[in-house]
């Protein structure tokens, strides 16, 4: 009995193995026949079979030639997909699709004869189903290039006395082997690859990955780092406060990943009106077919008048409405600069409430710039308090410097030394020319600023902005103040994203105060400020859950967990990231704000587009539902006049493209 039990076992999973086998065959078989060149296939087979009709090659005239009549070809290359997916969404999902009622329809011809109607059916669903696919193909390399950010290794303090008996101060280890405690050092121009404190070293840090702040951050002993920041200038070491898995882009990766999956997606209309359609379709060719049976005392009649009905029910033009009218839009955008990467963030736009903004390298440039210089009015001028500083600061590699001596380039000081986080020194006309903090200055035996001067700086930093003390022949020359300034037309198009219906909201990681500023030049009251990239995504997230849908406007890394997230992600695709771009839904090409409100109205006009598709197509459908009740279509010429319907709505798509739309 074990034997034959085991035999029974064994064969049993043998059977599994290759039922598992043949599934997957089958579903690479499906895949390759919904491919373009197969459907252009199909279609020439359509178009054979029609002219053969024509001729009395079959249909009526030999019935041996009914056998090799190209629209089995049509059937087979276009129904094959759609019967595996009607049968998978029954059984499978338990749910009632479009698919579902071209099926029965595509079998039901096939059970009286009629091949042409068959395959007619079953091609211009097919094409309906690849147009949409096309429309919501792309790409997803946004995660790859996220985890690229950090070096697979670290630069691990040697603690072994045997190795530090041999010079070994240092050993590249993987990122997984750091353990919490250990230390790293972290050379100038590399990026941070743990989260940790620093123990050694002064330096300056590139923060703009995760919190979008848009001047860097000085550092020193105690203060924290966090892993994907890049070290600007000093040579640091960092004692290790999380491990890999644990650490800041780690979190950032795995909330991106969560964003995507819970991300649900938008139901096509035509699977809407299925559950509804396929129901309703049968009902009705029932009812014909008992009602012409009963008047006629045909069978064969009723059940060629019941087939009928099928054919003109199928949603063939519900299938093409959404995806024909959404390409033409697509096509409209591109020509504004406005890359969408799918239909189903289109749809959406159009029901946006809010539109979440991001500050740095959205709402303003991304680049610092002098903004406002104060001589002290004693001892300079304006011009000559610039000319020092750039000619000091021609020297230096940091972001403060290179925007002053952009701003009035100078020959470089002689004698030139920079110490990183305070400032940096020169001579300059034979003088010694200071430039930094306040408490550098001092360091340097410089006199203290006047109260005039002191209240400037503390009202500049109060507006965001970065201000640098600039020192001649130990007394202060004046200061220089800089910031990230707002894209031209920035203000206009906030001021017409209320026109469009939609909210603004400002999300960032800077402070509150830089936040501040330029949310009132940019007529914006809601600001959210001192954000990580969590936190953007947790707000976008309250909102929606608040039952109003988010558009979520960015251009950085950190911005990638929140453009997933958001109901719409458009990314500035001129000065975004790599990895925002891709983990957009949207690309502004030129970088230009105005288009969001631009988006919304295009969204709209296509929705409402597919709907009065949708509605001509259906009172069509009815009309040719009372001809097939009395007879007066058959299954051929009823696919041909219900695609009429089709012919409509792919020439009423198509003027999408060159509607005039306000663009502003």
């Amino acid at each position: 009995m074990g034997s034959c039990c085991s035999l029974a076992a064994k064969a049993e999973k043998e059977w599994r193995e290759q039922e598992k086998g043949f599934a997957a065959w089958f579903e690479r078989v499906c895949e390759r026949l919904e491919t373009w060149p197969f459907l252009a296939a199909g279609g020439l087979c359509l178009v054979a079979s029609f002219v053969l009709a024509g001729h009395g090659c079959h249909g009526g005239g030999a019935e041996r030639a009914t056998w090799w009549n190209p629209a089995f070809a049509t059937v087979f290359i276009c129904g094959v997909p759609i019967l595996r997916e009607a049968l998978e969404s029954l059984f499978a999902a338990r749910k009632i699709r479009a698919s579902l009622l071209i099926a029965t329809a595509m079998v039901a011809c096939l059970s009286i004869g009629q091949v042409f109607a068959a395959g007619e059916v079953a091609f211009i669903m097919a094409l309906g189903e690849t147009l949409e696919a096309a429309t919501l193909k792309r790409a997803r390399r946004g995660l790859t290039k996220l985890v690229s950010l950090v070096p697979p290794t670290a630069r691990y303090v040697v603690t072994c006395p045997k190795c530090l008996a041999q010079g070994i101060r240092f050993k590249d280890m993987p990122l997984d082997e750091i353990e919490v405690g250990n230390g790293v050092r972290v050379l100038p121009g590399e990026t941070i690859p743990v989260d940790g404190v620093i123990t050694e070293g002064t330096t300056t840090v590139d923060q703009s990955v995760m919190t979008g702040e848009s001047l860097p951050v000085d550092k020193s002993e105690g203060d924290e780092v966090c892993s994907g920041t890049i070290n600007r200038f000093g040579a640091i070491t960092i004692r290790v406060t999380k491990t890999n898995a644990d650490s800041s882009l780690q979190k950032m990766i795995r909330l991106v990943k969560e964003a995507e999956r819970k991300k649900a997606p938008v139901q096509r209309i035509a699977d809407k009106w299925a559950a509804i359609l396929v129901p309703a379709s049968l009902a009705l060719a029932f009812l014909a077919f008992l009602g012409v049976w009963a008047w006629y005392g045909d069978v064969t009649t009723g059940l060629v008048r019941g087939v009928t009905i099928l054919v003109v029910f199928c949603p063939c033009s519900l299938a093409l409405a959404t995806p024909t009218a959404i390409m033409a839009a697509i096509g409209q955008a591109a020509k504004h600069g406005v890359i969408v990467k799918s239909g189903e963030a289109l749809e959406r736009m159009g029901s946006v409430a809010v539109a979440c903004l991001d500050k740095t390298g959205t709402l303003t440039t991304g680049r610092l710039s002098v903004v406002q210089v104060e001589p002290s009015g004693e001892t300079a001028a304006r011009d000559d308090v610039l000319r020092l500083a750039s000619a000091v600061e021609a020297s230096s590699e940091h972001p403060l410097a290179k925007a002053i001596a952009a701003a009035c380039p100078q020959p470089p000081a002689k004698d030139f030394a920079m110490v990183p986080g305070k400032g940096v020194r020169g001579v300059v006309d034979g003088r010694p020319v200071f430039c930094g903090t306040e408490a550098w200055l001092r360091e340097n035996g410089v006199e203290s600023p006047s109260r005039k001067t002191a209240e400037t700086a503390a009202r500049l930093r109060g507006e965001g902005k970065a201000v640098v003390f600039v020192a001649a022949g130990g007394k202060i020359a004046g200061l220089v103040a800089l910031s990230d300034t707002p894209r031209p037309g920035a203000a206009d198009a906030v001021a017409e994203l209320a026109g469009a219906g939609m909210e603004p909201c400002l999300l960032t990681g800077d402070n509150a105060a830089t936040a501040e500023a330029v949310a009132r030049e940019l007529g914006i009251s809601d600001v959210k400020a001192g954000l990580l990239p969590e936190h953007k995504a947790q707000t976008v997230d309250a909102i929606q859950s608040a039952g109003r849908l988010v558009c979520m406007v960015g251009d950085g890394v950190n911005d990638a967990v929140a453009l997933k997230t958001a109901h719409v992600g458009v990314a500035m695709g001129g000065a975004g990231s790599d990895i925002a771009v891709e983990a957009a839904d949207i690309a502004l090409v030129g970088d230009d704000l105005s288009r969001l409100a631009y988006l919304k109205r295009l969204s709209a006009s296509c929705v409402h587009t597919i709907k009065v598709n949708i509605t001509i197509s259906m009172c069509l459908n009815a009309v040719a539902i009372a001809l097939s009740v009395f007879g007066v279509l058959t299954p051929v010429t009823g696919a041909l006049v219900h695609n009429a319907g089709s012919v409509f709505v792919v020439l009423n798509a198509a003027l999408l493209y060159d509607r005039r739309i306000a663009a502003r």
